[in-house]
């Protein structure tokens, strides 16, 4: 059966979360941080503290981060993070968290003195209890020195998240990003060491010069250090720029690859969680309450983070030119204190946002379950509110899984057309007049 999702390109948008940030706008009127939160479950959130710079800008980059920063302007921000987290600390005065990450950016790029001050906002002013929780940080091969590794490991650092992209350096001057073999393997020899018990790498398909017998290549070195996770991204570029080829030419180069690593890592003992997600089967369970996405409340801190509740998602502005980055980081780093206890940026999720929401992150991720879509809007029943369902079944794309629907083989590489299909015109409308800066 035709679908949109088969028809059109597979690689349409990464929908990690919902609404995307892009939809995000102005409020009509500033909220205080106390009443945003009045009313939601505090007592499990997760913690997620973003640190917006890089030691260098990847080809291939649209995240909110500006690269080699000064150690002054990264001080200045770390001290910005400290009067912003007092004043969440304030308006949140019983959170607690079951789970925590700090990412960016490269937040191992901040000296030890900052890493420490950071790890304090979160523990001391916040009250997250880093060595209980499962708690991540994001790395890149540059910046996990011994001594950064062996600080957050002694902070209670669960899983180190390392970027590597590619093991084969022609492959990662054709994304702009030059990096040496041997310190890759350094990175990981001491992340590895360091007895954190999860690892994870990520890497990219779809570079320039890139192979099928490349990425398994770069696969193969990856698995030397047996990551309990590991995560294939798929380059995002605009298509008719790439190698010169056709939009349709491109996905099929990207598909290719995919299917490739995907199925060299299922006979590597990997359980596959989603598009991007591979777990080993010796990978630990990562302890606390099961983390879902779609259900979890998330206290974002510091510029570019995003804070989720039910009924309004928040953030600071966005942009990826360098220069509006650099402008919008300036402006929290000048913001008085008051000020951090507004919100004044973001979008409200009726009803039917929320209920989109649910089943987006939840079909992309370990399917939807009809009850408990049941138990947390109130007896509605998901087939009726989202018909939709049934021509992902129809199409091939989706099955009936027990009182639910789970993604098929197709489906899931099919990931980033559904999940934007199944967006909702409003949404899709906001995103669509948005002018990235």
């Amino acid at each position: 059966m035709s679908h949109p999702a088969l028809e059109g390109s597979a690689y349409v948008q990464y929908q990690y979360g919902y609404p995307h940030k892009t939809a995000y706008r102005a409020l009509q009127s500033p909220r205080t941080l106390a009443s945003v939160w009045s009313g939601e479950d505090q007592r499990a959130l997760s913690l997620y503290v973003h640190v917006p710079f890089c030691e260098m800008r990847c080809g291939f980059c649209n995240l909110f981060t500006v690269a080699g920063p000064l150690e002054a302007v990264m001080e200045r921000f770390v001290s910005t993070l400290e009067r912003e987290a007092a004043a969440v600390r304030a308006a949140l005065p019983a959170a607690g968290y079951a789970r925590a990450t700090i990412g960016g950016g490269t937040p191992s790029l901040l000296p030890e003195g900052l890493l420490v001050r950071t790890l304090d906002v979160m523990e001391q002013t916040l009250g997250a209890r880093l060595r209980e929780v499962p708690f991540c940080v994001e790395v890149s091969p540059e910046t996990a020195t011994a001594a950064k590794v062996r600080l957050l490991a002694g902070r209670g650092v669960s899983r180190f998240s390392i970027g590597v992209q590619s093991f084969l350096e022609s492959e990662t001057r054709a994304l702009a990003r030059p990096q040496q073999r041997s310190r890759v393997d350094a990175a990981l020899d001491c992340l590895r060491s360091s007895g954190v018990k999860t690892l994870n790498v990520d890497l990219i398909y779809g570079i320039e010069g890139q192979t099928p017998a490349t990425f398994l290549e770069s696969i193969a070195a990856a698995l030397r250090w047996k990551p309990e996770e590991l995560y294939l991204y798929p380059l995002y570029v605009r298509p008719r720029t790439f190698l010169g080829k056709s939009p349709r030419a491109w996905d099929d180069f990207r598909l290719e690859l995919y299917r490739a690593g995907r199925d060299a890592l299922l006979a590597a003992g990997y359980r596959q969680i989603s598009m991007r997600c591979f777990r080993a089967a010796h990978a630990p369970e990562p302890g606390g309450p099961a983390y879902r996405c779609q259900d979890d409340g998330m206290v974002g801190l510091g510029v570019g983070a995003r804070s989720y509740t039910n009924r309004l998602h928040y953030s600071s502005e966005w942009a990826v030119s360098p220069r509006a980055v650099r402008g919008i980081i300036d402006a929290y780093c000048e913001r008085d204190d008051a000020s951090f206890a507004l919100v004044h940026h973001g979008i409200e999720l009726d009803e039917d946002e929320q209920r989109r929401r649910h089943v987006i992150l939840s079909l992309l991720a370990d399917g939807l379950d009809a009850a408990d879509y049941r138990r947390k809007f109130d007896g509605r029943e998901a087939a009726a509110d989202f018909p939709e369902l049934d021509g992902l079944v129809e199409a091939g794309l989706a099955r009936r899984s027990g009182d639910g629907w789970a993604l098929t083989e197709l489906g899931v590489e099919r990931s980033d057309a559904i999940g934007p299909w199944l967006q909702s015109p409003a949404v899709t409308s906001k995103m669509k007049a948005y002018e990235v800066r």
